[in-house]
């Protein structure tokens, strides 16, 4: 099974794509991030959609993992980062993926075993289990790995096709 996690924002959209075998190999397809060229957030969906669209047809996943939003402050970050997740998920939905959608605490207890742990401590976890010798250099595209390793770890329904 081929999954997709998003770590969503507007100016950086964390991606991650993982294969799973069966047994407990996992395959590392791709990872990075993607900064938006585009100045006015019509043109930044735009180019998200574009971007989510084409890694969807380049690696053909099931299922697309993302994170859901959890903000307390500012809320015109959070209207955007949503407008941007609405995008992703309508890019994913349209191209019939499973959708996961996990919370931070859910990430963390899935890969580090503890709800509440450090990002640091997620990072070093998400190295260790796919053999990266370099961490990534970005929180977005750790946070990626981290939720499309959660998908993998919770999905009730692994078919490992």
């Amino acid at each position: 099974m081929i999954i997709l996690g998003i770590d969503p924002g507007t100016t950086r959209i964390g991606y991650a794509v993982i294969k799973k075998e069966s047994g407990d190999n996992i395959d590392l397809l791709t990872f990075g991030c993607l900064e938006t060229k585009n100045k006015e957030q019509k043109n930044r969906l735009t180019e998200i959609s574009d971007f989510i669209s084409g890694l969807i047809s380049k690696y053909r996943p099931k299922t697309l993992a993302i994170e859901k939003l959890f903000f307390t402050k500012n809320v015109k970050t959070a209207l955007s980062v949503a407008e941007a997740r609405g995008v992703i998920i309508s890019s994913a939905n349209s191209l019939n993926l499973d959708i996961r959608e996990f919370t931070p605490l859910e990430v963390k207890l899935a890969i580090a075993g503890y709800g509440k742990a450090e990002k640091n401590q997620v990072r070093k976890m998400v190295c260790r289990i796919l053999k990266i010798e370099k961490m990534p250099l970005l929180d977005d595209t750790s946070d990626a790995l981290a939720i499309a390793l959660t998908a993998c770890y919770t999905s009730p329904k692994l078919s490992f096709k």
